[in-house]
């Protein structure tokens, strides 16, 4: 029977019924010990440091910080940039965390420099596809957006051959080749978003994979030889509507600097309708094109229309900074290999125009002032644990995920820690301010082991874990766990669930396809002081639960067999 004690302890922590069913002995039970149980049991320290450090205020207290307009909405390579790494190095510094900035180490500062060029290309107002005498308008911004591909000051095109190639995939593991060995050199390829969907053997079915993301999509056309690129864009296939294009591929576009790979000179997006009528006009019909997109069959088809194009940018040297500190482990052995705990803690800044309400913030307070604040309170729970976990924790707030994982992606390239050393990492983009909910969303279900550790401990807090709902979005491969998973790190993405409780079955997705819709990459992502946090705490609770666990495991996490990326962990391992 269990003790009035252990008992009060649950119930006060998260409210739940109890599921605590051993005696105080099994309690007590060294953590790691407690991973192999089909129940998660929590150390009492554990519950304890979740109820105290994990709360609604600690939650929002942040999340109106960097989301208030004196920070201008977080974009990379400014003064508020500089200030949100400043407040983010004085909170750790606070918790006594010690600094690991210096890429040879951990005593190098609180900081790592991330050198990037910052491209501000000028579009035409309007883009010509010609074929004869004939030709189609398509308006900057309403029907499409070219940015300069590498940054140079100038870009021009003349007489530019424009060619349909399905999806621009090339996967040998699919006998799957859109190319079909056809010269793409000097030409401008137009791209279908996504991947193929129609045959569950191909692809992974609804389930987006990195060939269908766009920045695989641009690198193939540069690997091809073209001059560039235009992406077709619909909502169904990107996950999002063509206002989040207009606000993420307009204004300074940044790459981080010394990039030595095959380079397109444009890069562009385009509507469907807008696609739909370049087609036309090659008396060939973009539906029936997209169908024969479809098969292992297709070959590229040439739509006898050119294009030309002159487009000037601005070129600035600039740098955003990976804010990152470490809590040693107390294991003799273990306190060598490390958890990441990671949020990018960036957004899109200022608008160069301002909308219907006169607003040109991009504040970003779900994507990611939440994610960061998160990020904190975790880490503030496992500063107060009465003694350190076994692993040590890499705590790394990340700049300039917005614009393509930079942050992540340089310390991927420069990290502070030996890579074949690092169990996980749990990263933090974005987290639920609708209320409690009864499920809870993990992305990438079904790639690593960390998945049997997220269903052991939403167990315990009476919860249940759906695969990914939204598959064809490829959120994976969208946020800085992809960046780690590149370099063979099994990482955790997790979404707020959709099952809310005390609303009618299917709000929670409605609410979640309204935010898209409407408040995504937008300057209506605001702070509101009505969201409903309880279900922010018990998701944050969570993932401090699940990062216990994984810091005091007796093994590191590893790829599921099979994984496109366990073949990067063992190159990691040798």
């Amino acid at each position: 029977m269990q003790t009035p004690i252990i008992r009060l302890a649950y119930l006060i922590s998260i409210g739940f019924v109890s599921l605590w069913l051993a005696d105080t002995a099994s309690a007590q039970q060294p953590h790691s010990q407690l991973s192999s149980d089909s129940r998660y049991r929590p150390a009492p320290e554990i519950l304890q440091a979740a109820q105290q450090q994990i709360t609604v205020p600690a939650i929002r207290a942040p999340i109106r910080f960097l989301s208030d307009d004196l920070l201008e909405g977080r974009g990379p390579g400014t003064t508020s940039d500089d200030l949100v790494q400043l407040y983010l190095s004085t909170q750790m510094e606070g918790m006594g965390l010690e600094p690991a900035g210096n890429t040879s180490g951990f005593k190098g500062g609180w900081t790592q420099q991330v050198p990037m060029l910052g491209v501000t290309t000028r579009n035409p107002a309007t883009f010509e596809f010609r074929r004869g005498t004939s030709s189609v308008s398509l308006k900057y911004f309403d029907d499409m957006i070219a940015n300069a591909g590498k940054p140079v000051e100038s870009v021009s095109i003349t007489d530019a051959e424009v060619v349909f190639v399905g999806y621009g995939i090339q996967a040998p593991e699919y006998q799957w080749d859109d190319f079909k060995g056809q010269d793409m050199r000097g030409k401008i390829l137009l791209m279908l978003n996504n991947d193929p969907e129609s045959d569950p053997a191909l692809f992974a079915g609804r389930k987006r994979l990195y060939y269908g993301r766009w920045d695989y999509k641009y690198a193939s056309a540069a690997k091809q030889g073209a001059l560039g690129a235009i992406i077709i864009h619909t909502d169904s296939s990107a996950g999002y509507p063509w206002t989040v294009i207009q606000t993420s591929w307009s204004g300074e576009e940044f790459e981080l600097e010394g990039v030595d790979e095959p380079r397109l000179q444009v890069k562009g997006w385009i509507t469907n309708e807008a696609a739909s009528n370049v087609v036309s006009q090659s008396g060939l019909d973009l539906k029936t094109l997209v169908e024969s997109a479809q098969t292992r069959e297709f070959k590229p088809v040439p739509l006898d229309t050119k294009i030309s194009l002159e487009l000037s940018a601005a070129v600035r040297s600039k740098s955003t900074g990976n804010v990152l500190a470490m809590i040693p482990g107390s294991d003799p052995t273990l306190k060598d290999e490390y958890l990441i705990l990671m949020a990018h803690h960036d957004h899109l800044g200022r608008s160069e125009t301002r909308d219907a309400k006169g607003d040109a913030i991009y504040n970003g307070a779900i994507d990611n002032a939440s994610g960061v604040s998160a990020l904190l309170a975790i880490t503030k729970a496992i500063r107060s644990l009465p003694s350190p976990l076994r692993r040590s924790v890499l705590v790394a707030a990340v700049g300039a995920e917005e614009q393509g994982l930079l942050g992540s992606a340089f310390f991927a390239a420069h990290p502070t820690v030996d890579p074949s050393r690092v169990s996980a990492v749990i990263n933090m983009d974005g987290i639920n301010h609708l209320g409690r909910t009864a499920d809870v969303h993990l992305i990438g279900a079904g790639k690593n082991s960390i998945d049997a550790i997220v269903d052991r401990i939403a167990k315990f807090q009476q919860r249940i874990v759906t695969p990914d709902l939204f598959p064809e979005k490829g959120s994976y491969y969208r946020s800085d766990q992809f960046s780690l998973a590149k370099i063979g790190i099994p990482g955790l993405y997790l979404n707020a669930g959709t099952r809310v409780l005390g609303k009618p079955s299917g709000w929670g997705e409605e609410q979640l396809n309204a935010w898209i819709k409407s408040r995504y990459h937008q300057t209506s992502d605001d702070y509101d002081p009505n969201w409903n946090l309880e279900g922010a705490v018990e998701d944050t609770q969570l993932l401090f639960f699940i990062a216990c666990e994984i810091a005091n495991a007796q093994q590191m996490q590893t790829w599921n067999q099979g994984d496109e990326f366990a073949s990067l962990r063992k190159e990691q391992d040798k």
